[in-house]
């Protein structure tokens, strides 16, 4: 049987019951393939590594080793965020990773979607590698947030952080829990392991960061122009009450530049694209009516306050024919 492949009887998970079930299966699982060595987990604060991190917390305890590792790629923020949630409220044994030159160092210059993740993913385990070196004990497994649509996507579509383009001297033996769950379901199991709101609920967020909505060759001055956009509609969406209606949101900045005029002048600078998509399991998506006010809204925001940025648009495409990320 192949284990990347979710069977067809199994039980899609809706209930409590059926998460405690899954979460007791999975301790049970765990033990066995890990016995008494360490794992090292990639912990984004996102909600497929955070429950991958609770699983392992209840299986193996301080044999668990979490480290974030901030590539430079993160949302505004959200790197501050992780340490305050996993140290202060989760207890978490959390070692904290500035790499943001040497990722985009290596990224600089590269344009084609593909190179830049399997970039960024070969990078990750070499930090790792360098960190499980530094906690002295043997690290054995690299633990990840795997779910089944990542396994899907990865055949033909893209290559994900988390499914194949991993470096040939990959080192440790993977762990992935969750590596058959749909996205709906991982919530559920986030709840029943006593996960924050916050995070369970938390915007989905791709391995390579804001590395795939900066289109194209990745530029400092730009990557800051999508960071500050993208802070912009986040916040702008939970001033409006959209926090958990709308599925995902964000924006992406091409590497293209458009005309436009400020201040009386000609302006030739950056459009910013406005996603949002709605969807249950990540593998069909619709794009949500938004309400006319609110996207003037954010479109002023966003000229008004991000240098580089003359333009801004909303993305209509549904999934299929468009995939949700651009990249």
């Amino acid at each position: 049987m192949d284990p990347n492949k979710r069977p067809d009887d199994m039980v899609r998970i809706t209930t409590p019951e059926l998460a405690q079930a899954f979460i007791a299966e999975k301790i049970e699982e765990i033990r066995a393939q890990v016995g008494d060595k360490n794992v090292l987990l990639a912990l984004s604060g996102g909600v497929d590594s955070s429950v991958v991190a609770a699983l392992l917390v209840k299986a193996i305890g301080k044999q668990l080793i979490c480290v974030h590792v901030n590539h430079g790629l993160m949302r505004k923020g959200e790197s501050e965020q992780v340490i305050d949630v996993f140290r202060n409220q989760l207890d978490a044994n959390l070692a904290y990773v500035d790499a943001t030159d040497r990722f985009l160092n290596l990224l600089e210059g590269v344009e084609e979607p593909e190179r830049k993740r399997k970039i960024i993913g070969a990078e990750f385990i070499r930090v790792f590698e360098e960190e499980a070196r530094k906690v002295g004990d043997q690290v054995s497994f690299l633990a990840q947030g795997t779910i089944y649509p990542d396994i899907l996507e990865s055949d033909g579509v893209k290559a994900h952080h988390n499914v194949g383009g991993l470096p040939d001297d990959l080192q440790f033996e993977l762990c992935e829990p969750v590596k058959l769950l749909f996205k709906d379901e991982v919530r559920v199991i986030g709840r029943e392991l006593g996960l924050p709101e916050s995070m369970v609920e938390r915007q989905p967020f791709p391995g390579p960061g804001l590395g795939v909505r900066c289109l194209g060759a990745i530029t400092r001055d730009r990557l800051e122009a999508l960071r500050e956009a993208d802070a912009i509609l986040r916040a702008e969406f939970a001033e409006a009450g959209l926090e958990g209606k709308v599925w995902q949101y964000f924006v992406s900045v091409p590497d293209f530049r458009a005309t436009g005029v400020r201040d009386g002048k000609r302006a030739y600078e950056w459009p910013a694209i406005i996603r949002a998509v709605n969807t249950v399991d990540a593998m069909t998506a619709e794009v949500p009516e938004l309400d006319w006010a609110l996207l003037k809204k954010i479109t002023a925001r966003i000229l008004a306050e991000v240098p580089g940025i003359c333009r801004v648009v909303y993305d209509l495409t549904p999934k299929p024919t468009g995939t949700i990320e651009w990249e």
